[in-house]
């Protein structure tokens, strides 16, 4: 097993920074390498690496033991489970746009116990690159269960009663004694009265017949951060299913899509355009207009231009998701070759060619 870096080394910061420093270290990190944006080889494990860094010296016990200890003795005494316990990623996350991301790679929220909590939901949003671009907001319509607003959730019909299982007071299950070669063993089962509920209703609700719960479709506003990228997830909390009884309803993830754009391809936060000249452009040099996220721009074609020769416009990219700057939108060059020419182009051309002594394919029949 390869030896542990230094947590301090890990995220370039001093030994003597503040929590808001080591915050911010992490932050940043984690932005580059989050799966979510980051597909490269390495880069899960080196988000691993620095979330560990940051669950300890975000924590002022486990900081100062690692400081005391060193990665040897601070190792013997905490488990990985240990190390993450507690560490306040979700503020994080959620700031970020992303989804829970540690319940993919180590089994869990740390530190973070949801019991009785209802599925969630995921839903696939499709936008265009102008709205990645400068963000927007997005209405869609989600299929969840809710509490019946009849009922209230209780599944009894209004004006009547809930009442605790006489059979298993309100456990929803029994035990029976049952007797076999070996004694007397004891065996649990559901409930065959409340059905495990625990409770029986009097008199259902007639909305949503006895289960408290309601199938709907919600109309929820969704705002999309400027800069989002493909496959980028946002999670809304509390908008997924509801749970069982009293518990908290589960998280709606909405994955982005980002529409192929006609002008424009991205790669990360720069986009490319092909800017198709003609051959005089080329060769004498030319001002041409190319679009932009703000609108057209004239750039400078200098003479004597190659074939995918790249012009880069600073700044003039995509704005970084979830932080400052932007990127870049770099122009390749293109010839635009005619299918057909006039007389006198062609004319005009085959002279240049016997200026360049180059061979070119005589016509003796001229169509136009």
């Amino acid at each position: 097993m390869a030896e542990k870096r230094d947590y301090y080394e890990v995220l370039g910061v001093q030994r003597n920074a503040s929590k808001d420093e080591i915050k911010d270290a992490y932050r940043k990190l984690a932005m580059e390498y989050h799966p979510d944006r980051n597909k490269s080889p390495g880069a899960e494990e080196k988000f691993k690496e620095i979330s560990e860094a940051y669950a300890v010296l975000s924590d002022d016990q486990k900081r100062q033991q690692y400081d005391t200890l060193g990665h040897s003795g601070f190792d013997q005494r905490y488990s990985s489970e240990d190390i993450f316990r507690g560490a306040d990623f979700d503020s994080i996350f959620r700031d970020m746009g992303f989804g829970d991301i540690f319940r993919t790679f180590f089994g869990g929220g740390f530190g973070e116990e949801r019991r009785n909590v209802g599925q969630d939901l995921a839903y696939d949003l499709e936008i265009t690159l102008q709205e990645a671009a400068k963000g927007t907001e997005k209405e869609i319509e989600i299929p969840r269960t809710e509490k019946c607003n009849v009922c209230g959730g209780s599944g009894a019909a209004p004006g009547s009663s809930v009442k605790i299982c006489p059979r298993c007071g309100g456990s929803g299950q029994v035990q029976n004694m049952r007797k076999s070669g070996f004694g007397m063993y004891v065996q649990v089962a559901t409930c065959p009265t409340c059905k495990g509920k625990g409770k029986i209703i009097e008199k259902p609700c007639s909305n949503c017949h006895g289960t408290g719960r309601v199938r709907v479709r919600r109309k929820i506003s969704v705002k999309i951060p400027a800069g989002i990228d493909e496959g980028n997830q946002l999670r809304l909390r509390g908008e997924g299913e509801m749970a069982s009884d009293d518990g908290e309803p589960g998280d709606l993830y909405v994955v982005v899509h980002v529409k192929p754009d006609p002008q424009f391809m991205r790669e990360g936060d720069d986009l490319w355009h092909v800017a198709m000249i003609t051959y005089p452009q080329a060769a004498l040099g030319a001002e041409i207009t190319v679009p932009t996220l703000e609108g057209p721009t004239t750039i400078k074609i200098h003479p004597g231009t190659q074939v995918g020769e790249v012009i880069t416009l600073k700044g003039r990219g995509m704005p970084r998701f979830r932080a400052y700057g932007r990127g870049d939108l770099l122009v390749r060059t293109g010839i635009s070759v005619p299918e057909k020419l006039t007389y006198q182009q062609r004319t005009l051309l085959e002279q240049l060619a016997k200026e360049f002594d180059t061979e070119v394919t005589k016509s003796h029949k001229f169509h136009f």
